[in-house]
């Protein structure tokens, strides 16, 4: 019987057996930790451990992106300890200007195809949209890897799903990833690796991989991998600093927990309306509902061409009477990218607040977040009450923000 993707790629860290089920330690290629946890970290490290604290330093980083920069006292002390240990460790160190720790590991090349990485982000599973392995821990295993190199890991059942047909005009890459995570819910993929196939998918740049592999958490799934396309094995050789890397795929006769078929021909612009990121509907079912505000932004929508498509729908356009429209770049280089190309002076003149790159209003006391009655729409991957405030947030696309920025409703043609 063949490997499944996960199954391969625990068997080339020296996972054994590489099968379903079983617990066994693999090698960590790259791990991170985050302002976010990373503090409790370095303590684990100092409480449980002696001498080097960091096995192998070239593969070690911290990412600060959930309070990009510090708006509180807390945040500030917690960075700043960081900053400390990272000098004394001489550990690179990517500081509040530079955006999205995840998004950051792929631009830098500090993750490839085939590769495992793990950091103290919960979307840690998005390095699927390189056919890659990620996943989020707990501050103590990160500690222990930082130590170590290394980590137990009990290997997954994967289910498969196809993607029957292609994308519509009209729908995007975040369409087709809210109806996968819709027809999952939160039981069929629960704990086990997603591989998911079809036209529609291979036909994805990066930033809808990402869009895709960044929802995973939501349905409960261990990852969703993305075989890698000629572009994406092109995009990360040219940022792999000469560092080789081999792409990995399911074996035919591997062998799955379920088989799936998901039929996209049809498709229509979706949604996801409050309390949860799998009540997910036709987003016709809410055409005409009153906004009071919209985000663009997060891991899931904040790369260029995730603004970009937005900022096409309104330029030359003032956005609604009394709408707060908020975009956060995912990353510094994606908004040095809009800066260069004029995007941020047409969005700036259409009334939008735009941010320093970082998570924006997934992270709490950042830009997008709702206050009690609000209503709001975002393109980031949580929804749950608290979640980005007090408001309702349904998740849409960046075209379906787009649309209703300017029209002070849900809106998009295509619906």
């Amino acid at each position: 019987m063949g490997l499944t993707v996960i199954e391969k790629i625990v068997r080339n860290h020296g996972g054994n057996p590489a099968k379903a089920d079983a617990i066994v330690w693999i090698g960590i290629d790259f791990r991170s930790a985050r302002d976010f946890g990373g503090a409790n970290v370095i303590k684990n490290l100092k409480k449980n451990y002696q001498g080097d604290y960091i096995h192998d330093k070239s593969k070690t980083a911290f990412t600060f992106d959930t309070n990009a920069p510090a708006n509180t006292i807390a945040y500030a002390d917690n960075q700043h300890y960081i900053r400390l240990f990272a000098r004394q460790q001489n550990i690179p160190l990517y500081d509040v200007d530079q955006g999205i720790g995840t998004h950051i590991a792929i631009e830098n090349g500090l993750a490839l195809p085939g590769e495992t990485a793990v950091g103290t982000d919960s979307h840690y599973n998005i390095m699927g949209a390189i056919g890659a392995f990620g996943q989020g821990m707990g501050d103590q295993d990160i500690a222990f890897i930082f130590k170590t190199g290394k980590t137990w890991f009990q290997i997954p059942q994967t289910v498969k799903i196809a993607v029957k047909g292609k994308l519509p005009e009209g729908t995007t890459a975040r369409d087709l990833t809210l109806k996968i995570v819709g027809e999952l819910g939160t039981e069929k993929a629960l704990n086990k690796a997603v591989e998911i196939t079809g036209e529609a998918v291979d036909a994805l740049d990066l930033a809808g991989r990402i869009t895709l592999s960044s929802m995973a958490t939501e349905a409960g799934a261990i990852a969703f991998f993305i075989k890698p396309s000629q572009e994406i094995v092109e995009y990360c050789q040219t940022r792999s600093r000469g560092r080789k890397f081999a792409v990995v795929w399911a074996d035919s006769d591997a062998e799955y927990s379920d088989y799936l078929e998901i039929e996209v021909e049809g498709l229509r612009p979706q949604a996801a309306v409050s309390p949860s990121p799998v009540k997910v509907v036709d987003l016709k079912e809410i055409l005409g509902k009153p906004i009071d505000s919209v985000f663009i932004g997060s891991c899931t929508n904040g790369r260029y061409e995730d603004i970009a498509a937005a900022a096409k729908i309104i330029a030359g356009k003032k956005i609604h009477p009394g709408i707060m429209v908020k975009i956060v770049p995912a990353t510094r280089q994606v908004f040095g990218r809009l800066l260069k190309d004029g995007i941020i002076e047409s969005l700036f003149n259409a009334g939008i607040i735009i941010s320093q790159a970082g998570c924006g209003g997934c992270a709490s006391g950042q830009l997008g977040m709702t206050g009690k009655g609000e209503v709001q729409l975002s393109t980031s991957n949580r929804n749950f009450p608290g979640k980005q405030g007090s408001g309702d947030t349904h998740l849409v696309s960046p075209q379906t923000a787009a649309y209703s920025a300017l029209a002070g409703v849900v809106a998009n043609p295509s619906a």
